[in-house]
């Protein structure tokens, strides 16, 4: 099995970045999800209520982002000195520490998005606990829903594919990583692997929103509920309609798309 596809996403339920090799640091991608969208209250903002956001693209460039979306000049975004402070803002409803960017990309993201909207970045010194039901002390996460890194097998969406009228993307589904191999949903045994030098836990399942009902391409979400409908008639456990696996990594390293990933241990 090879790692055929990387993703990174500079923003939270914004545009995915395809990259050749990557970064594994204990919050993932290096990277991956380090800043959000919240509103005039601080609260997390998602392409759940805004599936336009999946038309924002963020390119990490001279020390922060260059941000562009339809309609919009690019603009450039630096990282906020730690010095600026941090403030608390909310994601999933549990607060989380947090230090803003300048007003300008907030005025920025609320012009492309219709509303009152400020974007934030979490800095090194965050401590942002993975579920300590799936994860040992002291694992940490970007803005990322729950987990560090999301995998998934190609024959997984292959399966899908095969069920649906008009196929969709592996974007849908905001992977991280993604594993050339045929086998659907063979992803869901592992329970720890490595890709390249890099060794990961493989957590718990993925559980699926609607989210995945937004066309990445167009920023708009379907009329009919696909692949969600889909997903729901095959995919539904106890825990909810799963795709994929979250990964934890226990090792830092580099991971690049060709990399050899090897079963270490399965259920």
């Amino acid at each position: 099995m090879k790692l055929s596809d990387l993703y990174l996403y500079p923003i939270k339920s914004c545009a995915a970045l395809a990259l050749d090799e990557a970064r594994v640091e204990a919050r993932g991608l290096a990277g991956d999800r380090r800043w959000m969208i919240v509103d005039a209250d601080g609260r997390f903002i998602t392409g759940r209520q805004f599936p336009e956001l999946t038309l924002v693209h963020a390119r990490p460039v001279g020390g922060g982002l260059m941000l562009d979306a339809p309609g919009m000049a690019s603009l450039h975004v630096a990282i906020p000195a730690p010095s600026e402070g941090t403030d608390i803002v909310e994601i999933w409803k549990k607060p989380v520490a947090a230090t803003f960017a300048s007003a300008e990309a907030g005025e920025w993201l609320g012009h492309y998005l219709g509303t009152v909207a400020r974007l934030v970045y979490m800095d090194d010194t965050v401590q942002r606990q993975v579920d300590p039901a799936f994860a040992r002390e002291g694992d940490i996460v970007g803005f990322a829903d729950s987990f560090p890194i999301m995998l998934l097998g190609r024959g997984s969406l292959e399966l899908l594919n095969s069920r649906l009228e008009v196929p969709v993307s592996m974007t849908r589904f905001r992977p991280n990583l993604v594993i050339d191999i045929d086998t659907p949903h063979a992803e869901d045994e592992w329970t720890r692997i490595t890709i390249g030098d890099v060794e990961f836990d493989v957590a718990k399942p993925c559980t699926r929103c609607n989210f995945v009902n937004v066309d990445p391409a167009t920023g708009r979400k379907s009329h009919d509920g696909q692949p969600l409908k889909t997903l729901t008639g095959y995919r539904r456990f106890d825990v909810g309609v799963t795709f994929g696996r979250h990964l934890i990594p226990r090792s830092p390293g580099v991971v690049r798309r060709g990399d050899e990933v090897r079963v270490l241990a399965s259920t």
